[in-house]
């Protein structure tokens, strides 16, 4: 569970039990899904009492409100550090650590589409997905501007269009992965691969020309 694991919190005794009541979230809605996942339930997965985990959280909301944004952090420092590499291998470290991490395995992926499920009713929800969004489409220029030897000029309409084109083939394959029996994550990754280089190859002959 990277995700979980990648949570870095200071080592007090609340931010401990937080920790706990994180991973007991994580691992009820694995098991039964947001939905029918109740405050009692999580409580019992943390061995603590409802009332004892409310002194830390409001309720369930408000746990998965935090735990998403927790999450956020880690996804986009991830895809930051890897425009810290080199331009010939940024594409190919972002379809690895998006369709081959152990963050991308068919379960996190359940539990990520249950959190974009939530977002739909969860104000608080629904902006910090928006703002994920926005940055990580920021970061998605960087990396194929550099791929196409723009020098990281992401100011080009062309580039913006592609961020937004190659976010939803990021999105659509992971779902698609999880929901059918006829694509699984490695045939997501080579479709990924094939298609985001079709778009940054006439970007590449168009600063030739």
């Amino acid at each position: 569970m990277l995700l979980m694991e990648s949570l870095k919190v200071a080592p007090s005794r609340g931010d401990q039990r937080r920790r706990l009541i994180f991973r007991s979230l994580h691992d009820c809605i694995l098991r039964k899904g947001y939905v029918k996942t109740t405050l009692a339930d999580i409580a019992q997965q943390a061995g603590m009492s409802a009332s004892h985990l409310l002194y830390y959280f409001k309720g369930k909301e408000a746990i998965l409100e935090q735990y998403f944004a927790n999450v956020s952090v880690i996804f986009l420092d991830n895809i930051v550090s890897i425009t810290s590499n080199p331009a010939d291998c940024q594409l190919p470290m972002l379809a690895d650590f998006w369709f081959k991490s152990e963050a991308s395995t068919k379960q996190e992926i359940g539990f990520m589409l249950e959190c974009f499920g939530a977002a739909v009713n969860d104000p608080t929800l629904l902006e910090t997905k928006a703002k994920f969004d926005q940055r990580f489409k920021t970061q998605l220029a960087g990396i194929i501007a550099a791929t196409a030897g723009m020098d990281g000029d992401q100011s080009d309409d062309q580039i913006g269009q592609l961020a937004e084109i190659t976010y939803a083939l990021m999105i659509g394959l992971r779902s698609s992965a999880y929901f059918s029996d006829e694509l699984d994550l490695d045939a997501a990754h080579q479709l990924f691969c094939t298609t985001v280089n079709g778009f940054v190859a006439p970007l590449t002959v168009r600063l030739l020309d």
